[in-house]
């Protein structure tokens, strides 16, 4: 099978992509290798699939239409897997503009294009942050989720909006799935545990917002890849689907930081903050849905995905040198 996938240098892509390929499949990532983060990390994730049989990369920004129809012109997918977006709440605090182009203008000239191909499926990520301020737990996909806390969120609930406009009125079978708090090899250095360990290995204190009293669904990369595989190959979905993918654990932060500390052999300190605007004091992912259509069904808990990730990430900063701001 043929399948299209936006973002293969991002975190997510490339795991979805590599996978894609194991399996025999030909793949057509898309990226534009955009500074959001270290530009050299997404060269390198790249380099892993460039001379990989059955993969070729096209070079350029999703809300590039022109660039995304030429691509649907030459290639028919059996499968549309959208990963590329402009990620993180807080950077949404002071560049508003990039989620409008990114994720609104982006993502509609994905559906567009899907749309006028015929595309089989569209398999979209969202997120957790579309919950918002939420307080029930764990949250499930028939809760509301009409009161976003960060502009970011309010583009990924847009996006299940659009998808189902599109479903309703072409046909165009979609899934979305609410990603909860993925980490694990070749992650995004603009997230907590990259962060965290980045300041252990200085002897910095780590920023710990809502004074640690925060608790994530810490979702590892291996299990997210699965239910995104399910989600492209799966028969027997409805037209419109939307799935949460995550842990099925709410873990404490601190406890999160006192794995990273053993893994890495240091002790961290700790700077205690007040709750940022547009974060959440809680994520918790009810899985049951994803379960029963899916197969769906995680397997690493943070005791084992944190030295993972570690091992990982000492390996590559040994290759690729010190961070460096871009």
């Amino acid at each position: 099978m043929r399948f299209f996938v936006t973002g293969s240098a991002g975190f997510i892509g490339f795991h979805v992509a590599r996978a894609l390929l194991d399996l025999g499949h030909e793949v057509v990532g898309f990226d534009d290798f955009n500074g959001y983060y270290d530009v050299r990390l997404k060269r390198s994730r790249h380099r892993q699939l460039a001379d990989r049989p059955g993969y070729r990369c096209v070079e350029a920004d999703i809300a590039d239409a022109a660039a995304l129809e030429s691509v649907f012109s030459q290639f028919r997918f059996d499968a549309v897997c959208h990963l590329a977006a402009q990620a993180g709440v807080r950077y949404s605090l002071e560049n508003p503009h990039a989620y409008g182009k990114a994720n609104l203008t982006g993502f509609l000239n994905i559906l567009e294009c899907c749309r006028r191909a015929r595309a089989p499926r569209l398999v979209y990520a969202s997120s957790s942050s579309v919950y918002g301020g939420n307080t029930k737990l764990p949250f499930s996909e028939s809760d509301p989720v009409d009161r976003p806390v960060s502009l970011y969120a309010a583009t990924k609930k847009a996006n299940e909006l659009m998808a189902h406009c599109y479903t309703h009125l072409f046909g165009l079978p979609t899934v979305g799935l609410r990603f909860f708090t993925v980490y694990g090899p070749w992650g995004r250095p603009d997230m907590a545990l990259w962060l965290f360990t980045e300041a252990i290995l200085e002897g910095r204190p780590i920023p710990v917002f809502n004074r640690g009293k925060m608790r994530r669904d810490f979702t590892y990369i291996d299990d997210i890849v699965a239910g995104v595989l399910a989600s492209l190959l799966k028969p027997g979905l409805a037209p419109y689907e939307v799935f949460n993918l995550g842990n099925h654990r709410s873990e404490e932060l601190l406890d999160l930081i006192r794995i990273l500390g053993e893994a890495l052999g240091k002790e961290p300190r700790l700077d205690l903050q007040p709750m940022q605007p547009g974060d959440v004091e809680a994520s918790f992912a009810d899985i049951e849905r994803a379960r029963a259509k899916l197969g769906f069904e995680p397997r690493t808990p943070i005791a084992v995905g944190v030295p993972k990730f570690v091992e990982w990430y000492l390996d590559y900063r040994r290759r690729i040198g010190p961070a460096r701001e871009e």
